[in-house]
C-alpha cells in the first residue's frame, strides 16, 4: 500500500511537469538585432608569426610547467636549428598555423627536440598568437605522445 502511494505521488509530479512544459511559449525566430549584428566572426588572414616568435613563450611555459606540476628545476637554456616544418598543412579554411621544430638545450645538459605550432588568433580570448608545444622526452602528462607526434602536422 505504501509503495502505491509513493508511485502515485511520482506520477502526479510527472504529470505536473508535463503540464508546466506544455504551457511554455513556442520558440521564435531571432529578431534583426539578434542576427549577428556587428559580429563579423574571425578573419583569418594567414598572418602567423615566424618560428622564432614562439620560443620565449615556450621557455617560460616550460619552466612554469616543470616547477609547478613536476617539482622539477628543468629549464630551457638555448635553442638551435629552429625551422618551419609546415604552414597551413590542411585546407585553407582551417585556422592558420605554422608548425616548427627546434633543438632545445635543457638545464640537465641534454639536447631535446621541441615540436610546436604558432596559431593565428590562438591566444587568450582569441587575441594574439597562441603557441602549442611539446618537448620530446619530457611530455610527462602524455598530452602529445608518442614522442610528441601529436604536436606535429
Amino acid at each position: 500500500m505504501r509503495n502505491l502511494v509513493i508511485s502515485l505521488k511520482q506520477i502526479g509530479f510527472g504529470v505536473a511537469m508535463l503540464g508546466f512544459l506544455a504551457m511554455a511559449p513556442a520558440a521564435q525566430a531571432a529578431n534583426p538585432l539578434e542576427l549577428n549584428f556587428w559580429l563579423s566572426g574571425p578573419r583569418y588572414d594567414g598572418q602567423v608569426a615566424n618560428c622564432e616568435a614562439g620560443l620565449s613563450t615556450i621557455t617560460s611555459q616550460f619552466q612554469e610547467k616543470e616547477s609547478t606540476y613536476w617539482n622539477s628545476p628543468l629549464q630551457i637554456t638555448a635553442y638551435s636549428r629552429v625551422h618551419e616544418t609546415a604552414f597551413r598543412p590542411w585546407q585553407s579554411d582551417n585556422i592558420p598555423r605554422r608548425y616548427c621544430t627546434a633543438d632545445a638545450m635543457v638545464s640537465d645538459g641534454k639536447v631535446r627536440t621541441v615540436n610546436y605550432s604558432i596559431i593565428e588568433d590562438g591566444g587568450i580570448a582569441g587575441f594574439g598568437h597562441g603557441v602549442e608545444w611539446c618537448v620530446v622526452g619530457l611530455d610527462r602528462d602524455w598530452a602529445y605522445n608518442p614522442r610528441c607526434r601529436a604536436a606535429r602536422p
